[in-house]
This record gives C-alpha cells, structure tokens and sequence, in this order.
C-alpha cells in the first residue's frame, strides 16, 4: 500500500505531531507499505531506505504554519492520505477532497485543538471555526489518541453528526504509543549525573518539553512555582528540564526570580540517543500542561515506559494516562503539583509501584507496533 503522510513539523524539530508521524511511518515501513512523509520543517536527521521524505516548499511560511497548495498535486499516485491535524496551510487537501478532485481515502488524526492566548488565539478560533465543519465533511475517517480527549475538544459537537455528504465521518480512538525497546528502567547514568552536577541522592523531576512559543501550554511557569514552594521542604531538590526553545531565557530569569536558579538544570536540547538515559535519571516526572493544547503527552508514554512515575495536569487525555500510573494536580494549581510531587518524592514505595504500573500498562496498550497494525486495519477498510 502506498501511503502519504502530511505533517506541519518533523524531527528533529521536538514536537508530539512530528514524532508520532515519524513513529508510526516507521512501524507502516516494517509491515511492508511504501510511507511517503510530506513536511514543510526542516532537513531531518532521520534517513530510511523504506520511508521517503519530500520536503515541501512553502509559498508562505510562518511559525510552524506553511501554505503549501502544490501538495494537491502530489498525492495522485497514492492508495491512502493520512493528513496529522493541525496544518495551517494544508487546507488545499480538504478542499480537493471536498470537491472529489482527491478520490482517494482522506483519513486525519486529529492531534489537538488550536489554542493560544490574544491575537493567536483569536486568530485560531476563527481559523477552527472556519475549516473544523470542512474538515469533518472532507475527512473518511477521523483518528484521536482518546475519546476523553475528543469529547472535550473543538471537534466534541460532531461525533456521532450526519454532515452533508450523508454520513459522519468514522472517528476512531487509535492512542498513541512509545518504543519500549528503546526507553526502558535502567540505573542512574553516571555520566549524566556528573555532566549536570548532580548525585544519586538528589531528589530529581524531570520535565521534557518545547521551550518555544508554539509550546507555551506545556506549564514550565507553574512548575517552577511549584518547585520554589518545595526548596525548603525537600533539602536535595532539583529540577532538570530537557529542551530548547525563544522561551528558555524568560524561564531561567524566572527561575532566579523566585530563588531556585541553583535547584533548576537547564540541559538544552539533548539527543534521540541520550534522552532514554535523562528519563532514567528521575525519580518523578511532571507534566504540568494548562491547557487543552496538551491532547496526550509522547513524553508521559517514554517517562511510563522507563518505569517513571508522573504527575500531570487534569486534562482531558493525558489524565487518563496518569490513571494508576501517577497523580493528577488541578491545572495551573502550583500548590497542588507540589504537593503531588512532594507525596511521590517522600514516598518511594507509591513511586515504586506507580513506576511499575506505567511499564505494564505501555507494554500492554501504547505499543507502536501493534497499534500501527491497528492503522494498518483501518487503511485496509478505508
């Protein structure tokens, strides 16, 4: 089978979009099918005889959007059209779908809502009030990493609707998953500990995220509060935070602002093959997100699968995760994610078992193997 995946961002640029394309192209690859990726992001460092990247031009390019209309005239060679939802500028697809120049299977993930906060965020209720009902009439088939998070979303009011071609599109509830081969529980890196500055009885959280502009919704302001209200409680506190971003100069003078600039390690952005070893150096890991720009959280998936446990906001989604896994604190409640932490810190035996928890639970259901069968058995009946 021929497959085209349409994605806005691509590694190495670090994303939840890029990496769950990427993810599930290589895993299409190994079960045979010829995955064509078409991404407007930068050069890729990954390289596969099995998975062809074509890099797209944009005519305009800003931020992660890219109008890209000669993408139209590219897919015609191809058996199913797997579109990762948001693209702003691939809005070309839905249209040539819409009017059956695309004849061909339009399946979408729906990855997440398009939130922000003043201008961008007006300007992206009005872009999802425009193109979300042309969406759901062009699309065959909607995927969503869970239904706790597609019912709260932009998309709620039309599951289970009979838009105007005369049936609802199917949507369906594929998670996403983590390579458990590759992030799995090891003993604390010496290495690593000593490149940071830190030694195996520092009590260490660990966030992972974009530090960009496009990943403002990821919480680090509230985790730092949240760390500042613990320094005098927990004396070995640190707080190391792998990623980059326009964002990370503002983080570290609020770091220094609120008096913890030496309990906070800003390791930058760290390589595909150092990260498993930067999970495995923590004793907790936080995902504090604010808003529903979070649908589910790769990192929480590589923090569980490394036997972690987690706390993370209430939110559609990536709460579900955190079910028997971790602790889940109100959104934007820096009193209560530390209070979170604070509890799995000083209680290494629920740590434990939380830990051990989440490893189950990714061995058993957030496998990319067997969910790419999954969306193997999808395209076959598209």
């Amino acid at each position: 089978m021929k497959i085209a995946h349409i994605v806005s961002t691509f590694p190495p640029y670090a994303g939840g979009i890029g990496n769950t394309c990427l993810y599930e192209a290589k895993e299409l690859a190994k079960l045979g099918h010829e995955v064509t990726v078409f991404t407007p992001s930068q050069k890729s460092w990954f390289l596969s005889e099995k998975i062809k990247i074509r890099y797209l031009k944009p005519i305009f390019k800003y931020g992660n959007a890219a109008f890209v209309p000669q993408i139209v005239f590219l897919l015609g060679r191809f058996d199913i059209i797997y579109l990762h939802w948001p693209f702003i500028g691939a809005e070309s697809i839905l249209l040539a779908k819409r009017f059956s120049w695309i004849k061909k299977p339009l399946i979408v993930r729906y990855q997440m809502d398009l939130r922000d906060r003043g201008l961008r965020g007006a300007f992206f209720n009005l872009y999802s009030l425009f193109f979300i009902p042309l969406l759901i009439k062009a699309a065959d088939k909607i995927l969503v990493s869970s239904f706790d998070y597609a019912k709260h979303s932009k998309i709620k009011k039309y599951m289970g609707t009979v838009p105007i071609r005369g049936q609802s599109p199917e949507f369906i509830e594929v998670p996403l998953g983590v390579d458990a081969e590759k992030f799995f529980p090891q003993p604390k890196n010496r290495e690593l500990l000593k490149k940071h500055n830190l030694t195996s009885e520092d009590k260490i959280i660990l966030f992972v995220g974009g530090l960009d502009r496009a990943h403002y919704f990821k919480g680090v302001e509230v985790l730092l509060r949240a760390v500042a209200g613990l320094r005098l409680k927990i004396k070995d506190l640190r707080l190391l935070i792998v990623g980059e971003g326009d964002l990370k100069p503002k983080y570290k003078r609020l770091a220094g602002d609120l008096g913890i600039g030496d309990r906070v390690i800003f390791a930058g952005k760290v390589s595909d093959e150092e990260l498993p070893g930067y999970y495995n150096l923590a004793d907790v890991f936080v995902l504090p997100s604010t808003d529903s720009s979070e649908a589910f959280g790769l990192v929480l998936l590589e923090a569980m699968a490394s036997a972690k446990p987690v706390v993370v906001s209430d939110l559609p989604g990536s709460r579900i995760l955190a079910a028997g896994s971790g602790l889940v604190a109100k959104v934007g409640d820096k009193y209560g994610l530390g209070q979170k932490i604070s509890l799995l810190l000083q209680n290494e035996k629920l740590a434990r078992q939380f830990g051990q928890s989440g490893r189950k639970k990714v061995l058993e259901k957030y496998n990319w193997h067997a969910l790419a069968k999954q969306l193997e058995r999808i395209y076959t009946e598209s």
